[in-house]
């Protein structure tokens, strides 16, 4: 097993996005980039070799969603990689932007990305098994 910490890698990813999107910050700019490139590569890419362009794009949308609004990495409820915002909410960049490569513009991860202050600021529902 390795002793390497994972955050390392998510930043050099987040990282070299950034140049080859060659964005100066991780904010709502990058991210709109971001949404045109997946767009210009979702044509020459299929289910085969898209995982590891998933990976980096999602580690780079992740870092935008930590330094724009304040949320940090973290293991969701479900084991996966994510976002964290107050211990209450959690977003799986890497799915936003596989949703953006399998669905189009329409699962855009600049739409979802400026959806997100709203999403923090409505109430979290309480579960009804929850007692």
């Amino acid at each position: 097993m390795s002793s390497e910490n994972p955050l390392a890698h998510i930043h050099q990813a987040a990282e070299a996005v950034r140049q080859q999107l060659q964005v100066n910050d991780f904010d709502e700019a990058a991210v709109q980039r971001l949404a045109n490139f997946i767009e210009e590569q979702r044509p020459l890419l299929n289910r085969d070799n898209i995982q590891g362009v998933v990976v980096a794009l999602g580690a780079f949308l992740g870092q935008c969603m930590v330094q724009a609004y304040q949320g940090e990495w973290a293991t969701g409820p479900d084991g996966t990689t994510g976002v964290g915002f107050r211990g209450e909410r959690f977003f799986n960049p890497f799915f936003r932007v596989a949703l953006q490569f399998d669905n189009g513009i329409k699962e855009s991860v600049a739409d979802f990305y400026a959806s997100i202050p709203s999403r923090l600021a409505e109430p979290v529902k309480r579960r009804g098994w929850i007692q």
